[in-house]
């Protein structure tokens, strides 16, 4: 593989990831890490919490310093977009006009922040939130604002709204849907989490959406809602959700819908192209090879790892890990396993008025997920759980002295099916 190039589309998590696992396994090719940002590869996960809230500088951000690249000899291009690719000539065009050829090219580009199409949207003082730069305009805004109405009640915003909230700001949620984080989680935990927000201050304003964004003096002011009542605003957050980046993939005529589309091996229909990360859409095997795209560092990692091994050849049938996903609110931390599905059959195990509970979700009868407050112990469990070959029904996981922990240990003769 020493003439072998790899083009890697997109310096984030993914990237960096797939960049540092083909040289860990031995890859002895080029690699060329393209990313349109000026930093070198970092995590976003703290930007809406520790970053934010500034217990973590800009270097605890950074996933490599500059001598882990030098040192792999990966080379790494900065603020240099990819602009174009030719798959005929196997080549790709950056931003400076240089072109880079490859064997084998990754898309690894992200999503970005979705917006409103709403009078006012473009007013100063509306912002989102996906990089360094838009964490550094928001920080420099908290210092300077007092009252803050984030528009989304997902992961992002109510993680900004605890953040805002510690600082002493007025924090107003507005949530289009009837409950917080309603795509992902259970009402159970739906309901936790309107509970832990209200109590400290936020204001959480459901079934609500914006309608119009007003200004006084050159910067946003109020926002308008559906009902007609008008919210101040000193600062305006959209986090509304993210759009997956698929516009280069698009214009190579590789297939999209909801990101890149690659198979279960994580490949377009160009076997020398894949794709990873936020803006990959695959057959997931723990939602019934439905057709799904998934926004998490865990995913990009193990996509990363994935691909990288594929390349250095090894027999790969399918990517299979199991989902997991986390967010810190407070004080307090939620991790999510497995996929949930639309119409599952839920109980909880424990008692939320501890802080410590979980709660198990179940399709076609057998567990599909698990969300767990304040519960490690019940999230490692259920990661073994889910990626094995036995999983607890719903009847099993309700006999007394059922524990996540005894079954992922073999269970005990009681728990037997």
């Amino acid at each position: 593989m020493s003439n072998d190039a790899v083009v890697i589309v997109g310096a984030g998590q993914a990237g960096l990831q797939l960049a540092a696992s083909l040289r860990s396994g031995g890859y002895s090719g080029s690699i060329d890490l393209v990313g349109a940002e000026p930093h070198l590869p970092y995590q976003r996960p703290p930007l809406s919490k520790d970053y934010l809230a500034g217990s973590m500088g800009v270097d605890g951000l950074h996933l490599r310093g500059e001598a882990f690249f030098a040192d792999k000899q990966i080379r790494v291009h900065r603020a240099d977009a990819v602009v174009a690719v030719d798959r005929a000539r196997t080549s790709v065009r950056l931003q400076s006009g240089a072109e880079l050829r490859y064997d084998h090219l990754v898309f690894a580009t992200g999503a970005d922040p979705r917006t409103l199409p709403v009078p006012g949207s473009d007013l100063p003082g509306v912002v989102t939130l996906r990089g360094i730069a838009d964490a550094d305009t928001l920080t420099g805004m908290l210092d300077a604002t007092n009252r803050i109405v984030i528009v989304g009640g997902g992961f992002i915003g109510l993680e900004l709204a605890a953040v805002a909230r510690a600082r002493g700001h007025e924090v107003t949620v507005v949530e289009g849907l009837e409950r917080p984080m309603a795509r992902v989680l259970s009402p159970e935990l739906s309901s936790h989490i309107t509970t832990v927000h209200a109590e400290r201050g936020t204001q959480l304003l459901l079934a609500r959406t914006v309608s119009a964004l007003h200004g006084r003096l050159g910067r946003v002011a109020e926002v308008e809602l559906d009902s007609g009542v008008r919210l101040p605003a000193d600062v305006v957050v959209m986090a509304v959700g993210v759009v997956p980046n698929v516009d280069l993939a698009a214009a190579a005529g590789l297939p999209v819908a909801n990101g890149i589309v690659v198979d279960e091996r994580l490949a377009t229909s160009d076997h020398r192209i894949s794709a990873i990360g936020d803006c990959a859409c695959f057959p997931n095997s723990h939602a019934h090879d439905r057709m799904v795209r998934l926004e998490s560092v865990q995913n990009a990692v193990d996509q990363a790892k994935f691909v990288a091994a594929r390349i250095l050849g090894a027999e790969t049938p399918r990517y299979d890990c199991v989902p997991w996903f986390w967010t810190h609110q407070f004080d307090i931390k939620i991790q999510m396993a497995g996929l949930p599905a639309p119409d599952d059959e839920r109980m909880l195990l424990g008692d939320p008025t501890t802080g410590s509970f979980s709660v198990l979700r179940f399709e076609d009868g057998l567990l599909n997920c698990v969300e767990s407050v304040g519960n490690a112990a019940d999230h490692m469990a259920a990661r073994k759980i889910l990626g094995s070959c036995t999983r607890p029904t719903l009847e099993i996981a309700s006999r007394p002295g059922f524990t996540l922990k005894a079954f992922a240990r073999g269970g005990a003769p009681a728990y037997a099916a």
